[in-house]
């Protein structure tokens, strides 16, 4: 198990797009008109196959099923995560790298099959992995960064 939190990059509200602003809580939100088609996927394709990509190489390398995690894990992220874990594919032999960006905090939880290999010095490596990233608002490449490290960490069966 190993926890963060991270502080965003400021955003200047003067720069967003008509209808976009920063909330109280520091998030972003943006709305569209009315009968508009709202095509506007999170991430791109490239970042969505890059995902893909390391999730898929990182499983069959480790053979450790790597899950993530994108939103809202609650006031308290720690539980949050724990109630999410337990409804993860394979979760006995899985890892789960959670972030719950209005609450900018990481959770990693490893499962009781992969305990010995997942151990919480190599989730605190994946930790600390994504901070960088997360810190510049590049979600995708500290997921991507936390997924390697801990997957060289955990090695071969």
């Amino acid at each position: 198990m190993a926890s963060s939190n991270w502080h965003w990059p400021a955003v200047v509200e003067a720069d967003l797009p008509h209808g976009w602003v920063v909330t109280t809580s520091g998030r972003v939100s943006g709305v569209h008109e009315s009968g508009d088609v709202f095509n506007e996927a999170p991430f791109n394709d490239t970042e969505r196959l890059l995902m893909d990509n390391t999730l898929t190489e990182a499983t069959r390398t480790t053979k450790v099923r790597f899950n993530i995690y994108i939103g809202d894990l609650g006031e308290d992220p720690a539980a949050g995560v724990d109630r999410i874990f337990a409804t993860t594919p394979e979760a006995a032999r899985s890892v789960l790298i959670a972030v719950s960006p209005n609450e900018k905090a990481v959770e990693v939880r490893s499962g009781r099959d992969v305990a010995d290999r997942v151990n919480d010095r190599v989730c605190q490596l994946g930790v600390t992995a994504a901070l960088s990233s997360l810190r510049q608002g590049q979600l995708i490449d500290g997921l991507v960064s936390a997924v390697r490290v801990m997957a060289a960490a955990i090695g071969h069966p």
